[in-house]
């Protein structure tokens, strides 16, 4: 179930609540999950599974995250939602490695940007040196 995976994401000996994170503030930030928590996890759609997926993470109470796309496939609505989240998961001290294809989402969090190009890190700085570039977004993020 939703419930069951979240108790999974638990270091061993970790309790519930004993970090940064609880099960009752994971159904907080994603009410679509409290309403599933005895839902098994594999009927969850796939917004909903990403969801899962991140919170579990959370439950360990890790210092750094590691998230590859965490708004492919999202209506604009939970990609909102993944953005505050990802807000409040830098705001509570946790290291991130996010990669996403939404530019704005990346910016609004990040301390350091890197744009990789061809298998190669082909810019290297700060949301403002990024801003401040406009041959490295016209070249390699822009449509």
């Amino acid at each position: 179930t939703t419930r069951q995976n979240l108790t999974l994401g638990l270091k061993p000996g970790q309790v519930d609540g004993a970090g940064r994170w609880s099960m009752q503030a994971m159904f907080d930030m994603f009410e679509n999950l409290d309403r599933r928590a005895d839902v098994e996890a594999s009927v969850l759609s796939g917004g909903e599974q990403q969801m899962l997926t991140m919170c579990r993470t959370l439950m360990g109470d890790p210092d750094l995250v590691m998230i590859d796309e965490p708004t492919e496939g999202l209506s604009p609505q939970m990609v909102q939602k993944v953005a505050e989240v990802l807000k409040e998961i830098a705001n509570r001290g946790i290291s991130t490695l996010l990669v996403e294809q939404k530019l704005s989402i990346a910016m609004d969090i990040a301390d350091r940007v890197y744009v990789m190009g061809h298998g190669q890190v082909v810019f290297e700085g700060t949301p403002a040196d990024l801003k401040a570039r406009d041959d490295v977004r016209k070249e390699w993020l822009e449509v």
